[in-house]
């Protein structure tokens, strides 16, 4: 008796577990493995009475059983994990649920560590077997992952993480202006994925009149709506949009249309002016922007040209009077005005035409076109052998035309310039085809017996001796070249 009364209370005072320290690892592993060797343990004190008594929970499955421990597990760390980790997305767990399956253990076997089959493992195997482990679920996630769900990330940096494919809350976006601010990111960002979800989340969060408004000035984001729309079938909100489009365009373009009512250019200056806030899409915001800041110039050369002409100081004012005033004038009557009567003034000054042309950004083809037409006018060739005049790198000099040389060909003949300068522009026409019917109909008899000269043609040579006057020296030079063909034949 004493020496089973001295056992047990050597049990009882006696312990297999360490003291606590700083030391100890403190986490779920290491006490799932005091746990393991604590229920081994008690394999040698259990009564073995308890063979037949078997716990039942409420789903039906043995209470202890290998299904009914996982589930309590699983259970219990989902909420754990649901605690700690609110702002993850549904299917991000990082564990698999077991499938399940019909339990043969009951709650004595596994204290004792029997089976009540012998194909099953103990428990103390279940616990070492690898296929349980890799069902157990994430103990602990790096901080950062947590970082990125709470953080409150600005609209520039939330574009970025979508861009990504990082998980964005776009709820906190609350306001108004916090809303529009985030859509120009996703617009200045060049992702239609980005810019389609941020759409999505305004046509839910916004009024369609307050969305369609605020797109109307952003033309890039409403294509995106409208294709996004077309692809989903929503057919009425596609026609309300079209229809508040169409009635926001045409009440802009009534109000823009007022200006031709207004005589006053002061007056219609100032309207312009106010029309430029108004909201148009770019390009035409950009047209509007060159209609006021053109008649802005126009005021002032017409003030200006005005004073030159009453005072009879400027000699081309006398010499070729002004027939109109400039005013309201378009672009490219605006463009030959000072071409005509400011070709040589400076860069710097209202009036000149290089200003005008940078101001504006008037192509290369429609300045040279009208240039022309004005110096052509006025026959001042020199200014047109330095408009086609070009200089390279190396200091040569060539003749170059945007327009084509046969148009210019075209331009001077209208204007009555002489057959030297005809002739000069004609033989700059690089097709031969082209080069003689051009010196043909316009009479340049030298770029004709020159041209069949040098393709050694004496058929068209004699055939075109017939066509220029007798004795003249078109007549001599064609029969000069034939003699020198046939010496050099001999």
């Amino acid at each position: 008796m004493s020496r089973a009364r001295a056992d047990e209370e050597e049990y009882w005072h006696s312990s297999k577990f360490r003291a606590f320290t700083f030391d100890d690892e403190d986490d779920e592993l290491s006490q799932l493995k005091e746990s393991k060797r604590a229920v081994n343990s008690l394999r040698d004190i259990v009564d073995d009475d308890d063979d037949d008594l078997e716990k039942v929970s409420w789903s039906g499955e043995p209470v202890g059983s290998i299904s009914w421990s996982i589930k309590e597990t699983a259970s219990s760390s989902t909420s754990s994990l649901e605690s700690r980790d609110s702002g993850l997305p549904k299917g991000s767990s990082s564990y698999t649920a077991l499938p399940k399956q019909a339990s043969s253990y009951s709650l004595s076997s596994l204290f004792k560590g029997r089976n009540k089959l012998p194909s099953f493992q103990s428990l103390s195997d279940a616990l070492s077997d690898t296929g349980v482990k890799n069902y157990a679920p994430e103990l602990r996630r790096p901080r950062a992952e947590y970082k990125d769900y709470s953080s409150d990330w600005s609209p520039k940096d939330t574009v970025r993480r979508m861009q990504r494919g990082k998980v964005c809350s776009l709820e906190r976006f609350r306001s108004l202006q916090d809303k529009l601010v985030l859509l120009d990111e996703a617009v200045a960002g060049n992702d239609g994925n980005v810019i389609t979800a941020v759409l999505i989340f305004l046509k839910r969060t916004l009024r369609k009149e307050i969305l369609f408004r605020e797109l109307e000035v952003r033309q890039v984001a409403l294509c995106h709506l409208i294709h996004f729309l077309k692809e989903t079938g929503e057919q009425k909100l596609l026609l309300d949009l079209f229809s508040l489009c169409l009635s926001f365009l045409s009440l802009q373009l009534s109000q823009y249309r007022e200006h031709l009512n207004i005589q006053d250019v002061e007056k219609r200056k100032e309207f312009l002016k106010g029309c430029i806030g108004l909201p148009f899409s770019a390009e035409d915001a950009s047209h509007i922007q060159d209609h006021y800041t053109l008649l802005e110039r126009q005021i002032i050369i017409e003030a200006s040209d005005r004073q030159l002409e009453r005072a009879g100081q400027s000699e081309i004012f006398r010499k070729y009077p002004r027939k109109a005033s400039i005013l309201n004038m378009p672009l490219v009557t605006t463009l030959f005005y000072s071409c005509f009567y400011h070709y040589t003034e400076a860069e710097g000054t209202f009036s000149s035409p290089t200003n005008l042309k940078k101001t504006f950004k008037i192509p290369d083809k429609q300045y040279v076109l009208t240039a022309l037409a004005a110096r052509a006018k006025l026959r001042a060739w020199n200014d047109i052998d330095a408009l086609f005049t070009t200089k390279n790198w190396l200091g040569y000099t060539k003749k170059k035309a945007p327009i084509g040389f046969h148009r210019v060909v075209e331009i001077l003949q209208r204007n009555n310039a002489p057959v030297q300068v005809l002739q000069e522009y004609v033989r700059l026409v690089e097709d031969v085809e082209s080069r003689l019917n051009l010196a043909t109909k316009y009479k340049c008899h030298d770029v004709v017996i020159d041209t069949y000269r040098d393709l050694k043609d004496r058929i068209q040579l004699a055939a075109y001796r017939c066509k220029v006057e007798r004795g003249s020296a078109e007549e001599e030079k064609i029969d000069s070249i034939l003699n020198n063909m046939v010496r050099n034949t001999a």
